[in-house]
């Protein structure tokens, strides 16, 4: 069973986000409660995002009481959530790319209710916000109100492209793997344990999606992981990981040497667990906000090769893009080229400036231009036809001041037509010859 997140088209983001004023910035609201700003389209939800939403559900509902009913978007294609309570409280557990919600109600709270566990996952966009009730997102399909006194709140889950999914029976996805940043052995076990799976004959690339053994990882997770190990993309998954059974540290060392050596040289189910653990400790909100490009420049300066400049890209078998360094591998899709990323930005150099001064200069080369193609410089036009001399000029200015009629034509009269004389038309003139006008001579 293959278990792989869709990749948007359009690379939307999930965001981990609160509520935002007028000006899309953060606001506080009430005391001690820091309700963060939303983020924009960049990239879909992995494991690190997963459980900076946790954090974020957990900080801000921790002095919250919710009542009521939980309601949905008459939109929303998920199941009805069967929960009433006067008075419960949410919490929130991530594990991989899922993440688990629950209500618990309070003592005394009516009508009577057990604890209920609802499981997301994001999709594409999925999100969670708390916000004022009547000011709620335009695509939040789930929703949580808070009870009496006090402002009245929303915690929502917001998809814009509804591919997230809610499951109230409260378990995790079967066939998922240990999560690569809480149960960090127990993964390593699981990958080695199962290096004979098919899986294993795929790209190391396509292999690192795969949720039955690296569940948490996604595409700019696993572009930065292979890339600090100089590892191609498309090399094969079993030969990079069988290595690892035999990598056994010397059994002299001490433990503070052990944890010392995997610090300074981790291998790659290594780096599947510290990598994500540094986004998570990078703070903020990972992905950063749609209108506080501060919130996301942590993120952004911490990317080293995912859509960087200077990096080639390739598509795998199930449409994902990669990023990297190098060489793709062996196993790299056929008849495809990598495209590489140029800088947004580069400094004027001599052949720019002498583009600038000279205007009717070539700016492309032939060899740059599509066969099929219509656009030609002014320059190529005047190599394909030099100047021609004067008495060939003087020759053409004659024939076109013969072609041309002396007076305009008669309102409603088709230009090239002679006013109807009650005469027959004239038969049409051979292509190399003109018809002749009344006082004119033929072109010959």
């Amino acid at each position: 069973m293959w278990i792989r997140e869709k990749e948007d088209p359009l690379q939307t983001s999930y965001c981990v986000c609160g509520m935002k004023d007028s000006r899309g910035k953060g606001q506080e609201l009430g005391t001690n409660r820091f309700i963060g700003p939303s983020h924009s389209p960049f990239r879909m939800p992995e494991g690190p995002e997963l459980h900076l939403a946790s954090h974020f559900v957990n900080e801000t509902c921790k002095g919250l009481v919710f009542g009521g009913c939980v309601e949905k978007s008459s939109v929303s294609r998920n199941p009805e959530v069967p929960f009433e309570s006067s008075a419960y409280r949410i919490s929130a557990l991530a594990r991989g790319k899922e993440l688990r919600l629950t209500l618990s109600p309070l003592p005394g709270s009516q009508p009577p209710q057990k604890p209920l566990s609802l499981v997301f996952r994001f999709g594409m966009s999925g999100s969670f916000q708390l916000v004022p009730a009547e000011e709620l997102p335009r695509h939040a399909h789930l929703r949580f109100y808070t009870a009496p006194p006090g402002p009245r709140l929303a915690l929502c889950f917001v998809d814009i492209r509804r591919f997230g999914h809610w499951d109230p029976g409260g378990e995790w996805q079967p066939g998922r793997g240990p999560c690569v940043l809480l149960e960090y052995e127990r993964f390593r076990e699981n990958v080695l344990r199962n290096l004979s799976d098919k899986a294993f004959d795929r790209p190391i690339c396509e292999a690192l999606l795969d949720q039955r053994f690296f569940n948490g990882i996604g595409n700019y997770l696993r572009a930065e992981i292979l890339y600090r190990l100089k590892i191609p993309p498309f090399e094969k998954a079993r030969t990079v990981l069988e290595a690892l059974q035999q990598c056994r540290l010397s059994p002299e060392l001490t433990l503070s040497q052990k944890i010392k050596a995997k610090l300074q040289n981790p291998d790659l189910l290594e780096l599947c667990h510290l990598v994500p653990k540094e986004v998570v400790q990078l703070g903020g909100k990972g992905y950063g906000p749609e209108h506080g490009e501060e919130d996301f420049a942590a993120f952004r300066a911490w990317l080293r090769c995912y859509g960087m400049p200077g990096m080639s890209s390739l598509r795998d078998r199930h449409g994902r893009t990669i990023w990297f360094q190098g060489d793709p591998g062996p196993l790299a899709p056929k008849g495809r080229r990598s495209r590489k990323k140029k800088s947004q930005e580069t400094p004027m150099g001599a052949e720019d400036r002498k583009e600038e001064e000279n205007p009717v200069r070539t700016i492309f080369s032939i060899q740059d231009l599509p066969l099929s193609s219509k656009f030609v410089s002014r320059t190529q036009r005047a190599r394909k036809h030099p100047p021609k001399s004067i008495a060939q000029q003087s020759e053409e200015a004659s024939l076109q001041q013969n072609r041309e009629t002396p007076t305009a034509p008669e309102k409603g009269k088709r230009r090239g037509r002679r006013a109807s004389t009650g005469r027959r038309r004239p038969p049409k003139s051979k292509p190399d010859t003109q018809p002749k006008e009344a006082g004119e001579s033929s072109a010959s």
